[in-house]
């Protein structure tokens, strides 16, 4: 869905060398496509390092001004904590018999040492990819200078491969170190929830602020992954699939208002509603999802995060609904500074409201933002029991 999105997003940004951007989109879906089906860990690992090279592409060619360097920090970092990755799936394939075979992998009856290294080991590079809390650095760099669809791409299914990481596995492969370290990696969440809030509510840019925004939603999921209990697990799941949805909504947002007004700074808005009432309306429908305002889609799974939390550790669930309000003020503020108020910069004035191709991108992603908010059912269904067995093959290996 976001790979059409993001095709429509490029359509009047992207002007040179658009054949090459379009190849680079389409072998940046494939390799994200094998991430998510490979079956075998080095195949994972083949994809998982493959899918570097055109989103670099993406950033180093069609990005922004200062787009090399935004390009080679998130390569370098990346890189960086896939080494560690390469490490741990070698240790693991002697470990459990020279197999790289998912299944029989998840199988293993590692030692208690083995999987202490291990997870750390890929901890590292699934922090880097979600970003967790201190790795996070790269990603408004990549934001900001990126384009529009290779900001959706990034914010709306490159991060979840972090956190699908953790979840197929350090979870079941790891289960010791993973109840042993639970409350480390619930710790640095609820550090990258208010971290990445307060970074926010500071921001003058509009990319940037969504970029913060990102580092700090991320850390509902992982958070929700690691208080080891159903109602956290499914609202991680889920705030995985809603994140995708806002925020790479958010950040089409920009790049379409950039389109018009070439330029990112909040102060140089107001009064959106009176010359692009459209463009205000769909702005604060996924401000009010990003917010998590009860019957949206973030609304459900920032709740289930919440629930489980407090059922883990009541510090931690206080700290995080502590970040959960700082979402509120920074993306209020936005807000009322980009859409309400008089219109005082000509380059708004001169805006045009939204035409039928970029509606139709808004409604398909405003409709999903609805119905899981008002009908979660069928999306927790799909999840729950996947979740349920997930979370016994956890806590049945307890250390």
């Amino acid at each position: 869905m976001l790979g059409w999105i993001c095709v429509l997003a490029s359509w009047k940004s992207i002007e040179h060398k658009v054949k090459e951007f379009m190849i680079a989109l389409l072998v940046m879906q494939v390799t994200m496509l094998g991430v998510f089906c490979a079956l075998d860990l080095f195949l994972f690992y083949i994809f998982w390092e493959t899918m570097l090279i055109p989103m670099y592409l993406i950033i180093g060619v069609w990005g922004g001004n200062n787009r090399i360097y935004a390009a080679f920090k998130f390569f370098l970092y990346t890189l960086a904590g896939s080494v560690l990755f390469l490490v741990g799936i070698i240790v693991l394939y002697f470990q459990a018999g020279e197999t790289f075979d998912i299944l029989a992998l998840m199988e293993g009856n590692y030692s208690p040492t083995v999987q202490i290294w291990v997870f750390l080991a890929f901890f590292v590079a699934f922090a880097v990819k979600v970003p967790m809390f201190p790795f996070h650095t790269w990603l408004p760099d990549a934001h900001v200078e990126a384009p529009t669809a290779g900001s959706i791409i990034l914010a709306g299914v490159l991060l979840k491969m972090g956190a699908y990481g953790f979840l197929r596995f350090s979870l079941p492969m790891l289960p010791y170190a993973s109840q042993t370290l639970s409350m480390f990696v619930a710790v640095v969440s609820v550090i990258a929830i208010v971290y990445g809030g307060y970074l926010a509510l500071a921001q003058d840019d509009l990319k940037r602020l969504v970029a913060y925004s990102s580092i700090s939603h991320m850390g509902f999921v992982t958070l929700g992954l690691f208080v080891l209990n159903i109602h956290g697990l499914e609202g991680g799941i889920l705030q995985m699939f809603n994140h995708g949805i806002t925020t790479g909504a958010l950040f089409l947002f920009v790049g379409l208002i950039y389109e018009r007004t070439h330029s990112r700074l909040i102060a140089d808005y107001g009064g959106l509603t009176k010359v692009a009432p459209v463009f205000a309306t769909f702005l604060c429908i996924f401000v009010l999802s990003s917010m998590a305002l009860p019957g949206t889609n973030s609304f459900i799974g920032e709740l289930l995060v919440l629930v489980g939390a407090f059922g883990y550790d009541k510090p931690i669930a206080v700290l995080a609904v502590v970040g959960a309000m700082l979402s509120a003020a920074y993306l209020l503020g936005m807000y009322r500074k980009v859409a309400l108020g008089a219109v005082e910069n000509p380059l708004v004035q001169e805006a045009w409201d939204m035409d039928a191709r970029e509606i139709s991108s808004f409604v398909v992603l405003a409709v999903f933002v609805i119905w899981v908010g008002l009908s979660p059912k069928p999306f927790i269904d799909i999840m729950h029991v996947s979740a349920e067995h997930l979370l016994e093959q956890v806590l049945s290996r307890a250390p």
